[in-house]
């Protein structure tokens, strides 16, 4: 009789545990991002244990531009994906049933030239009848375009606009005389300055405040599990946090992922040109939207705030700060998140919509990275 009570125990026992496996393969993310600087929350979150400690099992895969990212979000071949603000907005515009939960990081696109040409082109109003290089969807190509339209210039016949795949094609292109002009994102804009090419303008000036990488999900998924993306966001807070306080491990982190020099990856993350916020933003992304509509990047009469889900990133953060309440940290964002998303430039939850003032609204801005 023991010895059938022990193999009951034992079965029963390699059941719980079974089951415990299957619960654990269920919180298994496939996560989509760029190769990019801009993306060591990810790196910093993986390496430093922050999902992990979530009880998520992330596996993060690499895609060369925004576009191809967002299509494989939409084909379910990833969990999340986090390209630009341009991609999912022209995907949202077009039918795209998906949410914005969070934010990567926000401005240091750049725009080049050689240093031959940057005599004559000075800004982007010099950049009329000239031609120039971007990657599809980048949120630097939308900026462009609407510093263009700002400028008097129509991108559609006052200048001749290429669409890349990669930041490196668009260096080598403008190395190359191939193009006058274009337009990248860190840490590209530092290779490019190492190559000999010049900087002529910053997104951070063109559009001061405007969000990039946003956290995008397709909407089924987020509400059939809200508690494992509110899980994601607060390991992604956490490597928001620690990539301010150690600044020599998040270099090694990015090191991991990104094969390049420490002193280009340290000036490309902490040079002063980006934005690490990890909040939805639902004001930058707002006036972001209206740009693309004035310069006629996107045709559509949605309200792209429908489209941004901030529960899940407010009860992350409320929860951080209620476990944390002695941490100056979690009650700045809170901060921030109510200039940015509470607001009555955003939607006011029970009210219909609520129009911005104009797309020349000041932006909330916080940045976790900038060398002090």
């Amino acid at each position: 009789m023991k010895t059938l009570h022990r193999t009951i125990f034992a079965t029963v026992i390699g059941i719980a545990l079974a089951l415990g496996n299957l619960a654990k393969a269920a919180d298994a993310l496939k996560v989509g991002h760029l190769p990019v600087t801009g993306h060591a929350k990810f790196f910093v979150a993986k390496e430093e244990g922050f999902f992990k400690d979530e009880g998520l099992d992330v596996e993060l895969v690499e895609f060369a531009n925004s576009a191809d990212g967002l299509a494989a979000l939409r084909a379910g071949k990833l969990d999340l994906g986090a390209f630009g603000t341009t991609a999912p907005l022209v995907h949202i515009s077009k039918g795209a049933d998906i949410r914005i939960i969070g934010g990567v990081m926000g401005e240091d696109a750049a725009i080049i030239t050689t240093a031959e040409k940057a005599a004559t082109i000075r800004s982007v109003a010099d950049l009329k009848g000239k031609k120039i290089a971007t990657v599809r969807l980048a949120t630097g190509d939308a900026v462009l375009r609407g510093a263009l339209d700002d400028a008097g210039i129509n991108w559609k016949t006052d200048v001749q606009i290429f669409e890349l795949k990669a930041p490196p094609a668009v260096i080598e292109a403008v190395k190359s005389g191939q193009v006058d002009a274009g337009a990248v994102w860190g840490p590209h804009d530092v290779r490019a300055e190492e190559a000999g090419l010049k900087v002529i303008a910053r997104s951070r000036t063109l559009q001061p405040g405007h969000p990039c990488c946003r956290l995008t999900v397709n909407a089924k998924d987020l509400a059939e599990r809200p508690e494992v993306w509110g899980r994601f966001i607060r390991a992604f807070l956490r490597a928001e946090k620690f990539t301010r306080d150690n600044h020599d491990k998040t270099i090694d982190d990015i090191g991991k992922y990104l094969k390049l020099d420490r002193a280009l990856i340290t000036k490309a993350y902490y040079g002063g040109f980006l934005d690490q916020s990890s909040d939805p933003n639902v004001v930058g992304i707002d006036r972001f939207w209206k740009i693309m509509l004035k310069s006629e990047f996107v045709d559509s009469k949605l309200d792209i705030r429908d489209y941004v889900d901030t529960t899940v990133y407010k009860k992350a953060l409320d929860k951080l700060a209620s476990e944390n309440p002695k941490e100056a940290y979690w009650k700045g964002l809170q901060k921030v998140f109510s200039e940015r998303d509470l607001t009555k430039t955003a939607r006011v939850q029970g009210q219909s919509n609520v129009a911005l003032s104009g797309v020349s609204a000041e932006v909330p801005q916080v940045s976790c990275c900038v060398v002090k």
